[in-house]
């Protein structure tokens, strides 16, 4: 069965129907974590546990509480995201649920697009609870650099996203799918968490030193995450099919 896609097709119709599929799913995913808060609850909780026990194992001064901050802020991030793209996925499983998603009219790349934005959304939770307790833990100014640090944190959290649920796709019928999807998805998140651990660094450095920090200061390291963001969302918008369906 064919699935229309707005890549292939232009026609504003086209897209309309994309975007309503995308919502569909989006939606969905996000009714049934109101229901349930399993997701936010439990990662939430388990990103919290981590930057707590950094706070406690390494922060011994001002200048460490600096150096180890990011660290520990985008390892709880993305242990937090290997949670939620399990139980995302796994939902899917349940009840044959993703047999009557990949039998529905919907094109494959608006059910990434959906599942996507879910992840995006349930992280995004998670940090806003996890960004002000690293900042009263590690000590940091979180006012004077809120919006440079925001812009690491979307495009950190939209390419761990994106990449994640390709191959949350991929692993979705494996039995041992967690560990599975941690052992592929660690190496393939190298640049976009060590362009964020970076970025991260030179904020918290700056804030420390009573540096106003400025955009050229992460400059590359924006450019980098949105490279790996570009090539994340349109690999799954041309392979989100070919994985899903085998």
């Amino acid at each position: 069965m064919s699935r229309s896609n707005p890549a292939r097709s232009s026609s504003p119709e086209a897209h309309i129907a994309f975007a309503r599929a995308t919502w569909a799913i989006f939606w969905k995913d996000v009714q049934i974590e109101l229901s349930t808060r399993e997701i936010v609850v439990t990662s939430g909780f388990f990103a919290v546990l981590v930057v707590v026990m950094a706070s406690v194992a390494f922060a011994t001064g001002p200048e460490t509480d600096t150096r180890v901050a990011p660290g520990a802020l985008w390892l709880s991030i993305v242990f937090a995201s290997i949670l939620a793209l399990g139980r995302t996925w796994q939902r899917e499983r349940e009840g044959s649920a993703l047999v009557g998603l990949l039998m529905s009219p919907a094109p494959r790349g608006a059910i990434f697009c959906g599942k996507a934005l879910g992840v995006t959304l349930f992280l995004s939770v998670v940090e806003l609870v996890v960004i002000p307790i690293v900042a009263v833990l590690f000590h940091v100014d979180l006012p004077s650099i809120w919006i440079p640090l925001g812009l690491v944190v979307v495009a950190g959290t939209l390419g761990i996203a994106w990449m994640g649920t390709i191959f949350g796709a991929m692993t979705v019928r494996s039995r041992a799918r967690d560990l599975l999807l941690a052992s592929v998805l660690f190496p393939l998140l190298s640049p976009v968490l060590l362009s964020c651990v970076a970025a991260t660094r030179d904020l918290f450095a700056a804030s420390s030193a009573g540096v106003s920090p400025s955009f050229s200061d992460i400059r590359d390291w924006i450019l980098l995450l949105a490279i790996f963001d570009s090539l994340a969302l349109l690999g799954g918008l041309t392979m989100f099919g070919t994985l899903i369906d085998e």
